[in-house]
């Protein structure tokens, strides 16, 4: 331990008790005019965070997925969970196997991590270009921009599921 890093450490937690929002997760999804589906997913960092703990972020299927032919995913919320249940992997799954729109599945898969006690949500675009944005928490930052070129924002919209 070094006094810089204590120092960093006291800010982070005294930040976090100010700011919920804090250094959280930064997702991006996207399809290009060829129809490719990507999706990238950046943790907070580990200040602050318990020691050896691994987020979703870095689990591929967990916190980030990416397939032409069904989808792209990016999580934030609860971790643990969204490894636990292969959330991102699972909204894909559902559009390939049970023929589940980009919202029914991404609907289906938070609402499933609710009822165990998983709170977040996803952003996600499916092979046709169609968004899913579903949170179980009080807000979530999230935005889109299509290839007209207009900046959809949003952050405290009424929460996915109530309670």
């Amino acid at each position: 331990m070094t006094e810089e890093r204590r120092r960093e450490l006291q800010h982070a937690l005294a930040e976090r008790g100010r700011n919920a929002a804090g250094e959280g997760t930064v997702g991006a999804v996207a399809r290009d005019r060829d129809g490719n589906l990507a999706a990238a997913t950046s943790t907070g960092g580990m200040t602050g965070k318990a020691p050896g703990r691994v987020g979703d972020s870095p689990i591929i299927g967990a916190g980030t997925y990416a397939d032409n032919a069904t989808c792209a995913v990016s999580a934030t919320g609860h971790g643990e969970f969204f490894i636990r249940y292969g959330a991102a992997f699972d909204i894909a799954a559902r559009l390939r196997y049970a023929g589940q729109s980009l919202q029914q599945a991404a609907d289906a898969v938070i609402e499933a991590l609710a009822e165990f006690g998983g709170r977040g949500g996803v952003i996600a675009v499916d092979c046709t270009g169609a968004l899913a944005l579903p949170f179980n928490t009080v807000g979530m930052y999230r935005g889109y921009v299509r290839a007209d070129g207009v900046i959809h924002t949003a952050i405290w919209d009424e929460p996915y599921l109530s309670g």
